[in-house]
């Protein structure tokens, strides 16, 4: 008698007792030969074509129609009691099918290949029956890999050869069963991750970590790779001869078919191991280790036809917690311990072809899983970020990065590498360990000097240049490349200071001018060596002058990167010629940048003027926008001639200290703005005392003293202030008061542009965002920053008011 029915399971384990458990028995195991049924219909179909081939395929879709039909079952055989002569009869179904499929395939073959009765329409239909066939080659294949026997384990790579994807058995034992719902497993999909992605993936690492297991296992034998004993040389040799008994038959548009044939198998068993742990994830641990795998991590479904036909496929969760388990044994795991499909094995994978379809139907089903079993875990974005998915050993760090900088975690997501910077010398011996001072407060302070000092004090421009030398850079390519990715990886590492508070942005702004400093140089060192090598006059001697925040020092990510040339006259041409490159260069350095935002492929070089033309043009030019920048400008790269920078300097200085220039600069900077904003710190820069304001000041008071001494012409908003603290002006320590509001700008500048996303409003961010901005203005909290922000933007307009008078 055949067992079915819809009773329910016990809840806890979705297991029945062992008073209502299945009996193993010739009747029980009969369902179990179904699957056979479709070996004579195949072949069938290759010997007669025509409607014959509708046998085969309407078989495979009979589990869709008759999982209504029969329903669910869950009740279970008892492992405990069942010993395993007991299974003779399930047993040899599975050996059965497994002696079928060579001789359904070599006949399907011999009469595509070699007899040719059919046509093109009937080939094509019957490698589409014989590929429905194939898809329980690893069924059958998966069930005998896991047996003891060593005779059935070669069955199983037998049967994989015959569709070219022997390693499967050792990459599914070894590799999948131990690091399932990890990043590890490369058949273990995230959720969001379309079947589209998901396959190729799956396919080129299910490779690679077979041969990778392979190889360390010789390897600690202390024998070589290609020892006889390595599986691959079973697995090349075993689908070698397939390869080579198609070739025979049909000679090399064979091997085409054949490939097809083996492609499409592969298909069907990636959709099933898709379906298998979609979104399911296991949880890392505080010790650095995964949760064990629970039935909770795989998908269930308790559709008897399909079971039958499949061989207990659907009860994947019991298979991952008893792995040696044989396919009768396998118990169902109801909603309490397992989640469950929304429908068979077979229907899911059809739905797996339609991604928006299937991420409509499981990505809820997912969240509820979540809410299910993990209620302490309230927010995911860890687990389903690409950086974890790439390092996952990092869990902590990027957990920390994407709750405290949403900006960092875009980086780290897009570009995981990033985070191997984070175990670099110039970033662990920065990171002091808990416990080596007095008291927690003693060590944050230890943290921040010494980042402080390494950053802005001993890794200077001179020594980032040093670094930089050393990388294999043989031409302009790779100066830009290699230049940027050096560049970007420095970023990173102040950019996660700033996030900890060992940083101010303040102080993040001297490091990123440093490092952008020493890159352009660097870069621009390189063109200029590869145009002098082509110019039997040698190099041309330009002067490349940073403009606006790069100048200043007060850089943050996504500064625009503009720049001016300046040449000292001798040869105009080679001049405007480096220039270009100059250009092209610099484009590429800020594609792809941590620091510059990108510059328009569009863009033309600026023109390059003589020094001479350049003093010329600014002492008969009436003031304007060009002659305000020369407040903020200043030579950061000089090629053929050092002292050109100096020139361009004195330059700089003698301009902005004519009278006609400073009166009429001054009057256009003393305007107060007539729409100024509230304070707060969206309106950061736009309110009356805010960051503009207080900018047109600095540049205001630079205009007004530029002829009685360097210090004034200096570039730093704050550093102004503070010269003009030092010598007396502006009344009641005005002067003052406006370097510590510009210093405080200057930070929420920063670390908005360090850890806010684009898009940031305080109501909607995270606690911890905004405790690392309140921490980077000096504030205790959020609450208290913006309460800071209105006294200092309403101090700083009388204040600015009063240096103006």
């Amino acid at each position: 008698m055949i067992e079915t029915g819809t009773e329910l399971g016990a809840l806890g384990s979705g297991m029945t007792g062992k008073e209502n458990a299945v009996k193993p028995s010739l009747g029980n195991a009969l369902p179990y030969f179904f699957p056979l049924a479709i070996f004579p219909l195949a072949i069938y179909a290759t010997l007669y074509g025509g409607w014959w081939i509708a046998g085969p395929l309407v078989f495979l879709i009979l589990p869709d129609m008759f999982d209504g039909v029969f329903g669910a079952h869950e009740r279970n055989m008892d492992p405990d009691e069942t010993h395993g002569r007991e299974l003779l009869f399930y047993n040899a179904s599975i050996w059965l099918w497994a002696a079928l499929w060579p001789v359904t395939l070599l006949i399907g073959l011999w009469q595509i290949l070699i007899v040719g009765h059919l046509s093109v329409w009937e080939t094509v239909l019957v490698i589409l029956a014989l590929a429905g066939v194939a898809q329980s080659v690893f069924i059958v294949g998966h069930e005998l890999a896991h047996r003891n026997a060593k005779w059935e384990r070669g069955l199983s790579e037998f049967l994989l050869m015959s569709i070219a994807y022997p390693h499967y058995a050792l990459e599914h034992l070894y590799g999948h069963h131990a690091n399932a719902c990890t990043p590890a497993d490369p058949g273990s999909a995230p959720k969001g991750l379309n079947f589209w992605r998901y396959f190729p993936r799956d396919m080129i690492r299910g490779y690679t970590n077979a041969w990778r297991f392979a190889c360390n296992r010789l390897a600690r034998r202390c024998l070589p790779t290609w020892h006889y004993t390595n599986p691959f040389w079973r697995y090349l040799l075993g689908t070698g001869a397939w390869f080579a008994l198609v070739y025979w038959m049909g000679g090399p548009w064979a091997l085409l078919i054949f490939a097809y044939l083996c492609i499409g198998v592969a298909v069907s068993l990636k959709t099933i191991n898709y379906v298998q742990h979609y979104g399911l994830q296991r949880i890392r641990l505080p010790n650095g280790r995964f949760e064990p795998v629970r039935s909770w991590h795989s998908w269930s479904a308790a559709s008897q036809f399909t079971n039958w036909l499949f061989y207990n496929i659907q009860r994947h969760p019991d298979h991952h917690i008893a792995a040696d388990r044989r396919y009768p044994l396998l118990q169902h795991c109801g909603g309490d311990a397992a989640p469950q499909l929304p429908g068979s094995y077979v229907k899911m994978s059809f739905l797996v072809m339609a991604p928006p379809l299937w991420f409509r139907t499981m990505d809820p089903l997912i969240d509820r899983w979540r809410e299910r079993f993990y209620p302490q875990i309230k927010d995911w974005r860890t687990y389903e970020s690409p950086a974890f998915a790439a390092r996952p050993d990092a869990f902590e760090v990027i957990d920390e990065i994407l709750s405290s900088s949403p900006r960092l975690g875009t980086w780290i997501n897009r570009a995981p590498m990033l985070l191997d910077n984070l175990k670099e010398k110039d970033f662990t011996n920065l990171e002091l360990p808990d416990g080596f001072g007095p008291d927690p407060e003693s060590e944050a302070d230890v943290r921040r000097g010494l980042t402080r000092l390494f950053w802005t004090r001993e890794f200077g421009i001179d020594e980032m240049r040093a670094r930089i030398a050393e990388l294999p850079i043989h031409n302009t390519r790779d100066a830009v490349e290699m230049t940027r990715h050096w560049a970007n990886d420095q970023i990173f590492q102040i950019g996660v200071h700033v996030m900890r508070g060992h940083l101010t942005p303040v102080e993040a702004s001297i490091a990123l001018a440093n490092v952008a400093e020493a890159s352009i140089a660097s870069m621009l060192s390189v063109i200029e060596d590869v145009f002098a090598s082509r110019h039997r006059h040698g190099t041309a001697k330009i002067a490349v002058v940073a403009m606006g925040d790069l100048a200043c020092q007060e850089a943050a990510p996504g500064t625009e990167l503009k720049v001016a040339y300046v040449h000292d006259g001798d040869d105009a041409n080679s001049a405007r010629a480096l220039c270009r490159r100059f250009h092209e260069g610099l484009q590429a350095l800020s594609r792809d940048s941590l620091l510059f935002a990108p510059t328009p492929r569009n863009r033309k070089a600026p023109a390059a003027l003589s020094l001479q033309d350049f003093a010329e043009c600014c002492r008969t030019a009436a003031p304007d926008r060009t002659l305000l920048a020369l407040t903020r400008a200043r030579c950061i790269f000089a090629a053929g001639d050092t002292g050109l920078a100096q020139k361009f300097e004195t330059t700089r200085r003698e301009v902005l200290a004519r009278d006609t220039v400073r009166d009429a600069l001054r009057t256009e900077l003393n305007t107060a703005a007539e729409h100024a904003s509230e304070p707060g710190l969206a309106s950061l820069r736009e309110m009356r005392g805010g960051l503009r304001e207080i900018e047109r000041a600095a540049q205001s008071l630079q205009l007004a003293y530029a002829d009685e001494g360097p210090d004034m012409l200096i570039l730093n908003t704050a550093a102004i202030f503070r010269a003009a603290s030092e010598r007396g002006l502006g009344p009641n320590g005005a002067a003052k008061r406006l370097e510590k509001a510009a210093q405080m700008w200057q930070n929420l500048k920063g670390i908005l542009k360090w850890a806010a996303p684009d898009d940031f409003a305080a109501e909607t961010a995270a606690s911890s965002l905004k405790a690392v901005i309140a921490h980077a203005a000096g504030a205790d909290d959020f609450e208290a920053l913006a309460d800071a922000i209105g006294v200092t933007a309403m101090r700083a307009d009388d204040d600015i008011k009063a240096v103006r008078a």
